[in-house]
């Protein structure tokens, strides 16, 4: 397997750096499915004849073990190079769709928590982080481009993801013209073997066409010295294992898991939420449920273009201020759209399109955050331990808005009123995000590697290093 090992990625001289987004896309493209697995949600209830929330543990296992496996394989990612890291995390992902079909095909759910939940899992968190660290590195002159173009992907992946099994799921059911038609869990069982095949080619596509830059590479024209001139970026480089013992880490990842949770509290409800705020006196909602859909995938461009537009606009404004932008402007924009979001529809889908488009770019702005605060070095580790804001929130966010819609009534037939306590409740915690991301400031340099410790991805020898 050496031919997966890092020196055997180092690009030769004249390589062209644009060559490496299309290979991180192909990667983030296929584990962004993730976000489509509503399409076949209600199909898998009736075939398991189970709860909407026992159905609903997959995404969640699924969520929690993309953070941890980011986490503790963040420095085995770094050390060994993208090829082996997203290689590894094909052969997960795609094993989790195999295994989930099996569940499916015999009747057994805990296959399905095991496969796309747990080992699926493992391949979402080695995909998302692989391809981050080595792009930084081939743009260290815009890392906020650079990020941006790959976790891009991870958002627009239900894009591609959400028609396409909608598609096959029609084409494996002989019953799909049915009226009130719901796939069959057979359909869903051979979608599962479709897209492990299909995102086995394009992720294998995406490993064999990474490379890393050569240590003594840099972009023409770029100067790593005009980097100090700029507030909280440093030249120097902080190990994973140092980084989080500094306050910047883990007040970067309460900046993090607020932004993400209130991102979800929109996310997780878009559909009911549009249809109970134009709810009409007599019960029914002005809002159809072709538009709710509508509504929903218009969200996915939102999260998926504000993880490029605004994650770009940092390496102009700086990091700092953009995520002021976030926190800042987004519990403003949850303020006005609790309190006046049911006045008109277009205020309502406006305010929600921007505010997705925050959360998008906080996803795609905190890698380069944390490249400004802590070097290139071990900058792919570090964002692995940042996830598990991730999946503090993926499990934060849903418990608040639904504990505070199940006191209110049920989803689908309440009114905007009973979505105030909710939503007031993330304007207070986007504010605590605005002050934990005032108070970051350049790391101390007692954190600092010794100026002679190589960076990871130069294809030089590195100092032995922990997980």
């Amino acid at each position: 397997m050496s031919w997966l090992a890092r020196e055997h990625t180092i690009a030769p001289p004249g390589f062209n750096r644009w060559l490496i987004p299309p290979a991180a896309l192909a990667v983030h493209l296929c584990i962004g499915q993730a976000y489509a697995t509503s399409v076949y949600k209600t199909a898998l209830v009736e075939h398991f004849d189970a709860s909407l929330t026992q159905i609903g543990v997959i995404f969640s296992i699924a969520i929690v073990m993309l953070g941890l496996s980011a986490a503790v394989m963040g420095t085995w990612v770094d050390k060994n190079g993208p090829r082996m890291a997203m290689f590894t995390s094909a052969l997960f992902w795609t094993s989790g769709f195999l295994i989930g079909s099996l569940g499916i095909f015999t009747n057994q759910l805990w296959l399905v928590y095991v496969g796309y939940g747990f080992i699926g899992g493992i391949g979402l968190g080695i995909g998302y982080i692989s391809p981050v660290s080595t792009l930084i590195k081939w743009f260290p002159d815009r890392p906020g481009l650079a990020t941006g173009m790959a976790i891009m992907g991870f958002g627009g992946g239900a894009l591609i993801a959400s028609p396409l099994s909608t598609q096959l799921l029609r084409m494996y059911d002989p019953n799909s013209d049915a009226e009130g038609w719901v796939a069959s869990g057979e359909a869903v069982g051979f979608l599962f073997l479709t897209l492990a095949a299909v995102y086995l080619v394009y992720m294998m596509f995406g490993a064999f066409t990474i490379k890393v830059p050569a240590a003594d590479w840099k972009p023409e024209g770029f100067d790593p010295s005009t980097l100090k001139s700029k507030p909280l970026v440093t030249t120097d480089n902080v190990s994973a294992k140092n980084a989080i013992k500094t306050k910047q880490f883990w007040l970067v990842w309460i900046v993090l898991f607020c932004n993400v949770t209130a991102g979800i509290g929109i996310l997780e409800q878009a559909s009911p939420m549009i249809q109970d705020f134009f709810r009409q006196p007599d019960g029914t909602t002005a809002i159809t449920v072709a538009v709710a859909g509508g509504f929903v995938g218009l969200l996915s461009i939102a999260n998926m273009g504000g993880r490029f537009v605004w994650s770009s606009t940092s390496d102009i404004v700086g990091r700092k201020r953009i995520y002021m932008v976030y926190l800042g402007a987004g519990a403003v924009l949850y303020a006005v759209l609790s309190l006046f979001g049911s006045s008109t529809t277009l205020l309502f889908v406006v305010l929600a399109f921007v505010i997705l488009s925050f959360y998008g770019g906080g996803f795609a702005t905190v890698p380069a955050y944390l490249r400004d605060l802590f070097g290139t070095y071990q900058v792919g580790a570090i964002h692995g331990r940042l996830l598990t804001a991730w999946s503090a929130a993926g499990i934060a966010g849903p418990l608040i808005i639904n504990g505070f819609l199940d006191a209110q009534g049920t989803p689908g037939e309440l009114t905007a009123a009973a979505y105030q306590p909710a939503l007031l409740t993330m304007v207070g915690l986007l504010i605590i995000g605005f002050i934990a991301n005032l108070m970051i400031k350049p790391v101390d340099s007692k954190f600092h590697e010794p100026k002679a410790a190589p960076e990871t991805g130069t294809g030089a020898k590195e100092p032995a290093m922990e997980v």
